[in-house]
């Protein structure tokens, strides 16, 4: 049975967000087999430690084309490749979780592109965060920059919604406070890195991102630059 005013069961996955999903899975999947001996031959049980080499994000590296003045492209990719190689499964799995989300909710009302290229700016902000800020030893892997990204989009249509209803917009922070909130107490519990700072330079390149990317965004931009 047809009708003009059926509604499906089950909101469909916007194509993007399924694509990014089913790639992140589908490494960790191989480097988790491959570890267990089941593809891939003997080599395959350093898959994992070997794309870690090749596609993290290293801030020494960074430092290091920084003082020389060369950028090479294999060097340059990690910006982009090192959310798709996570440091174990649990890992992949929490970011495939949060980009389901977030990435369903951020592409529905920005589109599928504008989405996609939230999550791979906010994926070089949050590693520029890492490097400069912190300038590590240790590298940065994992999509957790670029979801955070994603909640930074998110949060900014929250702050947009409550602007115009006369609400206090301040209330649309309460998700990223209450993340920040659990890493640190996690953090003082059991002990980790800094990899906040990357997840916050994420969340920040996410919202500053949002005034442009979202639907009539440049259009206000213009609007309030000839106004000045």
């Amino acid at each position: 049975m047809s009708s003009e005013n059926y509604t499906p069961a089950v909101n469909p996955l916007p194509p993007v967000v399924m694509a990014l999903v089913l790639f992140i899975i589908g490494i960790e999947i191989a480097f988790t087999l491959g570890a267990r001996g089941l593809v891939g031959g003997p080599s395959a049980v350093g898959w994992r430690l070997d794309a870690l080499q090749s596609y993290s994000f290293s801030p020494d590296i960074f430092d290091w084309m920084v003082e020389n003045g060369r950028w090479p492209f294999e060097h340059v990719i990690r910006f982009v490749t090192y959310p798709f190689v996570s440091g174990s499964f649990t890992q992949a799995i929490f970011v495939c979780v949060f980009l389901l989300a977030m990435g369903k909710m951020v592409a529905e009302v920005f589109g599928g592109f504008q989405m996609l290229v939230v999550f791979v700016l906010s994926g070089v902000g949050g590693a520029l965060a890492n490097a400069l800020l912190l300038d590590p030893s240790y590298p940065l892997v994992g999509g957790f920059p670029p979801v955070y990204g994603l909640i930074g989009a998110f949060t900014w249509l929250l702050w947009r919604k409550l602007s115009l209803v006369g609400e206090n917009q301040h209330r649309a922070f309460g998700l990223i406070a209450a993340l920040m909130g659990i890493q640190l107490v996690f953090g003082l519990l059991f002990g980790g890195t800094s990899d906040w700072v990357a997840d916050l330079g994420g969340f920040a390149t996410g919202f500053g991102l949002s005034f442009l990317l979202a639907p009539g965004g440049w259009a206000r931009i213009v609007r309030r630059i000839r106004r000045d």
